[in-house]
């Protein structure tokens, strides 16, 4: 799956000096790229039933509802406060200075659904771990999570221990 890289534009010192970006713009902008992810999302989960996809804000949102659509599921958003217009449950999580918070509809998610959560990037894993916490609040189950790009050398896998977690590019 590495041959995804080649369509992931690096943007050094973005969104500050020292921090090297990965751009999927332009993954998404070819369409061959795009059909390839989606598809090795889709081939990767198919296995499993899943009743939910959720996307994060706001990356999260360009992925998971196609991921959703193909596999016959719904698509949950998960937003940041204030977003959502209806009943919400929240999870805050830390960040390296700080912290921050999600939120999801209350009645997004039944008991029992068998969820996969669906972004673009995961770094330190604070943002899946906080969407998880949300999915289990609302007693669904986490089956999976599925991202294009792991950093690995932020270790997410230790802060998402024993959850499935599946990338198709490593950094």
């Amino acid at each position: 799956m590495e041959d995804l890289k080649t369509y992931i534009r690096e943007v050094p010192d973005f969104p500050k000096p020292g921090i090297l970006f990965y751009d999927i713009t332009t993954l998404l902008a070819d369409p061959k790229a795009l059909r390839m992810t989606v598809d090795r999302f889709v081939w990767l989960f198919a296995g499993q039933t899943i009743d939910k996809v959720i996307g994060m804000e706001s990356r999260g949102f360009i992925l998971a509802p196609i991921v959703a659509y193909n596999l016959n599921a719904g698509f949950v958003p998960v937003r940041k406060p204030g977003k959502l217009p209806a009943d919400t449950e929240s999870s805050s999580y830390a960040l390296e200075y700080g912290s921050d918070t999600l939120e999801i509809h209350a009645d997004a998610i039944k008991p029992g659904e068998k969820v996969l959560i669906i972004d673009d990037l995961v770094a330190t894993g604070g943002t899946a771990e906080a969407t998880a916490a949300l999915v289990e609040k609302l007693g669904g189950t986490v089956v999976s999570m599925g991202f294009l790009v792991e950093l690995t050398f932020l270790e997410p896998r230790k802060r998402l221990a024993g959850r499935n977690l599946v990338s198709l590019i490593q950094y």
